[in-house]
């Protein structure tokens, strides 16, 4: 590992992502080199296959590469949670490791969240989606949905690309499926969303490994649960110490 701080860290979550590790972390790197000191944090949520072989033999070349594993699958959120936690970059990066997120837009997401004064969460914005039409349909209801609901003001939240201030996202709550109401709960701490828009794109290989019908109640929960947050915020008190 570099011995150099990285002042951004790339959290990646993956599960059976053996065929696509290789030709991400290219990506990522050609994206990034030369742009900021960085790392690149691979969640393995308890692959079965040569998930965690493939990154093995790549961190022996890469000294800004790093596995964490779990014993089992947990999940995308805890496995986000798990890679933000290990971070030690003060602005974290997130995508999806299945290749459909493209690495070249990270530089515009870091830099919204880095140059923003209030900026606490820079969300990637699909267009020119490659899902099936049914997926795109089932999206579509499930933003309208929550829009309408928590009132977050954005159109797409499923999307991976995601640039964050780590310390901002550790003061949330925690809970499974955390990672698809960011910026209703960024908006709760009081801070502003950037957005940019994304060109979406065919996965590499494999299959989806965090489906739809798995989660589709426990969103409908996840969404009750976080329009009680939000309705339950108060406003952060200014404290100031006052000396004798």
């Amino acid at each position: 590992m570099s011995s150099s701080q990285p002042s951004v860290s790339i959290v990646v979550p993956v599960r059976n992502e053996a065929d696509n590790i290789a030709p991400l972390i290219e990506e990522i790197t050609a994206a990034l080199d030369g742009r900021w000191a960085y790392e690149i944090i691979y969640v393995n949520d308890g692959s079965t296959d040569a998930t965690g072989e493939r990154l093995a033999a790549i961190m022996k070349q890469r000294g800004n590469l790093r596995q964490l594993r779990h014993a089992k699958s947990t999940g995308q959120s805890a496995a986000v949670r798990s890679g933000v936690r290990a971070a030690r970059g003060a602005i974290v990066a997130t995508l999806d490791g299945d290749g459909q997120n493209n690495p070249a837009f990270l530089p515009d997401l870091i830099a919204a969240v880095e140059k923003g004064v209030n900026v606490g969460l820079a969300a990637g914005q699909r267009v020119g989606r490659k899902d099936t039409g049914f997926k795109k349909f089932q999206s579509r209801v499930a933003n309208k949905v929550r829009s309408a609901i928590l009132k977050d003001g954005t159109r797409d939240t499923g999307c991976g690309l995601k640039a964050f201030r780590r310390e901002v996202f550790l003061m949330m709550p925690y809970f499974d499926g955390l990672h698809r109401f960011l910026p209703a709960l960024m908006r709760r701490e009081g801070f502003d969303i950037a957005y940019v828009d994304v060109i979406d794109r065919p996965r590499h290989s494999g299959v989806s490994n965090y489906g739809f019908f798995d989660r589709l109640w426990i969103g409908i929960m996840d969404l009750a649960g976080v329009w009680w947050l939000i309705r339950r915020k108060k406003p952060t008190p200014e404290v100031t110490e006052v000396n004798a």
